[in-house]
């Protein structure tokens, strides 16, 4: 072997030990972040139907609570956040960007130059996911459509085909977060390190699923939120409360005699709903850490 072949061959040596050192160290520091933030978890929140589950990280399940929940308030049924949570996840993974093709930007990647807002409305999640209802509400037959072309109808995307591969996992969250499926979702977090203030907590609450009078009741472990609810909204708001508990600090929830415990964690992985707890059929009973002490 010549020289200079010798020297690109001891470059090449050097560039790929360095490579690997490289790949190799940022392997290690996401894996010690995530275990320092959660160790041994595998976070986010799960919704099952039947024998299937499927997951979204804990920012997604946010997303997805809050555009279910405004469907229901606005009297829109189960098929129309199926469709909206598909359109997202499609479009911006569920995930609030402010970037995307050429002036698209939010939840739906809706643009501007097209209509549907201005920039600093379309980055409120409330108000871009009510956008795209008031469009899919003037759809024709909506509930009756495919999942994919309901979507495409509303969004008229260069990719006309790509909402269906969605509806599975969209389904299965707008039946959990619409209360149709009682139980079904689960929600792994790490510890609470401190809980919100609970008015903000009522606020929030009554801004995805409506108003409604709560009460406190401050106890050992934190403060306690009452929430009076009717029949066909109690699992709407438990499962809101599951949703946004990483945000809140919500470390337990109960309701029906069930109740969720952020605590309760085997494998990895919440137990999910448990029998027991004293909310009854009429309430959902949210417990907050106790909070920072400045």
């Amino acid at each position: 072997m010549s020289r200079r072949s010798r020297r690109v061959a001891t470059l090449l040596t050097v560039t790929m030990v360095c490579l690997g050192l490289l790949i190799g160290g940022g392997a290690w520091l996401v894996g010690t972040l995530r275990n320092t933030l959660a160790p041994g978890l595998s976070t986010g929140c799960t919704a099952t139907v039947g024998d299937a589950s499927y997951k979204l990280a804990l920012d997604q399940s946010q997303n997805a609570s809050l555009i279910t929940t405004l469907a229901v308030q606005r009297g829109m049924p189960a098929r129309a956040a199926s469709i909206a949570l598909a359109t997202a996840l499609q479009e911006s993974r569920l995930r609030n960007i402010d970037y995307g093709d050429l002036d698209s930007i939010g939840l739906f990647q809706q643009r501007p130059s097209q209509g549907w807002g201005s920039v600093d409305e379309i980055m409120d999640p409330v108000f871009s996911a009510n956008a795209f209802y008031d469009a899919l509400a003037q759809v024709p037959g909506y509930v009756d459509m495919p999942v994919n072309d309901a979507a495409q109808i509303v969004q008229r995307s260069g990719y006309p085909h790509a909402y269906g591969k969605h509806e599975a996992l969209s389904r299965a969250f707008a039946s959990a977060m619409s209360g149709q499926s009682s139980a079904s979702l689960n929600c792994t977090l790490p510890t609470a390190t401190s809980g919100s203030n609970p008015q903000l907590v009522i606020s929030a609450a009554q801004a995805a699923v409506g108003l409604f009078d709560a009460t406190t009741t401050v106890n050992e472990a934190g403060t306690l939120v009452h929430v009076p609810v009717s029949p066909s909204h109690g699992w709407i708001v438990a499962n809101w409360a599951l949703a946004n508990a990483q945000q809140f600090g919500i470390v337990e929830v109960s309701h029906a005699g069930q109740t969720w415990d952020r605590s309760a964690n085997t494998d990895g992985r919440n137990v999910g709903w448990q029998t027991g707890g004293s909310a009854a059929p009429e309430q959902v009973a949210i417990q907050l850490a106790p909070a920072t002490q400045s």
